[in-house]
């Protein structure tokens, strides 16, 4: 794999870890919606699933966004009976989101990111040096 090869699979890295980023800060940011109607659903949790992708033209393996879906698991029932979502026995459905995980995802996305980007670092700094030598 050539070095710019390298740089454009990291590239590709980034962009996902962007696109889980960006779903985990509407995460977070949504993690206190609830429904304005009597009972209805608040806002439901997102999570990004990636997917393994064979590149034929060097038979590389890269990862790609796969979806963006709903998490299914149960909302967090709250009593507040002066809730205008509150149901008959004064529950209100809170989103499913937990602010904790969402914080310890993020650090890994971000992570991640810049592990890619230290790859991007690495080659420019590679083909620096050879231009130099190449130049000398």
């Amino acid at each position: 794999m050539e070095l710019l090869d390298s740089m454009a699979e990291a590239a590709k890295g980034m962009k996902a870890q962007g696109v889980r980023m960006r779903v985990i800060s509407e995460n977070l940011a949504n993690a206190e919606t609830t429904s304005t109607q009597k009972g209805g659903d608040p806002y439901q949790r997102k999570v990004v699933t990636f997917k393994n992708v064979l590149d034929k033209t060097d038979n590389q393996k890269e990862v790609e966004v796969d979806k963006v879906a709903s998490d299914n698991s149960d909302f967090i029932m709250k009593y507040d009976p002066t809730h205008p979502a509150a149901d008959a026995n004064g529950y209100v459905k809170m989103p499913n989101v937990n602010p904790l995980v969402e914080m310890m995802d993020m650090r890994e996305a971000q992570r991640s990111y810049e592990a890619n980007l230290g790859i991007i670092d690495i080659s420019k700094a590679m083909i620096s040096e050879t231009l130099d030598q190449i130049s000398r």
